[in-house]
């Protein structure tokens, strides 16, 4: 992401995130893994209330920001390497403490968005960093069992939806169901019998999952068996936004 940031001028448009350039996209990332690094630095219990700007201590120059973003991830990963085992501190989704969080929740935003900052920089899907399988279906399971569910106040259909997940490189699989209570997520890749009126089972790399799922690509290389106006609904549905 770093490379891709010296690449290219700080307004090119980034095709994965409309409403950004290269600036805001450096910014943004940059301003996160410096949040993450104040509330595992200095433990903190409740959410920052400073702005990323403010955490920042301003933004950098132009001609600045890809030694920023070095500087700033660089800084993130000596505060989870120093960090002790017990840390406490606040987090927004489960997980087994709180540093596996941070490490797990900074690794995929991380990663997420090296693809926004490759195809910004020009770089074909072919030339983008492809995830070890294991790390990919990591980050599908992060965001189906974590995200997802945390938007059951606003997603929701009257009658069930369902979307079943499998990694044909990895023994990893899950069932999603969006009705009218909110999303829940299961480990499991039989689609059949959740009571859905519409489903479908999506298969392929846990890489092309990964980034689909995320709205990066990835799609084509997908097996959809059912309805594959399904899987489009969940991506417009669950979206994750800054906020």
């Amino acid at each position: 992401m770093t490379a891709a940031a010296r690449a290219m001028p700080a307004d090119t448009p980034v095709p994965t995130c409309p409403d950004w350039v290269a600036r805001d996209l450096i910014h943004h990332m940059g301003g996160v893994h410096r949040w993450a690094t104040l509330c595992v630095a200095e433990a903190r219990t409740e959410p920052p209330s400073e702005s990323l700007e403010e955490i920042a201590g301003g933004w950098p120059g132009d001609e600045e920001l890809g030694d920023w973003l070095a500087a700033g991830s660089l800084a993130l990963v000596a505060a989870l390497e120093a960090a002790p085992s017990d840390l406490e501190s606040w987090t927004f989704m489960p997980a087994p403490s709180p540093l596996a969080f941070w490490c797990r929740r900074q690794a995929h935003e991380t990663a997420i968005h090296r693809v926004d900052a490759e195809r910004a920089a020009g770089r074909t899907v072919t030339h983008l960093s492809r995830c070890a399988p294991a790390f990919a279906a990591d980050g599908v399971d992060e965001l189906v069992t974590g995200f997802w569910p945390r938007r059951s106040a606003t997603a929701r259909t009257e009658t069930p939806v369902t979307l079943g997940l499998g990694c044909t490189d990895a023994d990893s699989a899950w069932v999603v169901t969006m009705g009218p209570e909110g999303v829940r997520t299961a480990a499991g890749e039989d689609v059949a019998g959740t009571g859905a009126a519409s489903s479908a089972a999506v298969r392929g790399t846990a890489c092309d999952l990964y980034f689909t799922l995320w709205n990066r690509g990835g799609s084509e290389s997908l097996s959809v068996e059912g309805d594959p106006a399904v899987l489009r609904e969940f991506g417009e549905a669950m979206q994750v936004r800054w906020s």
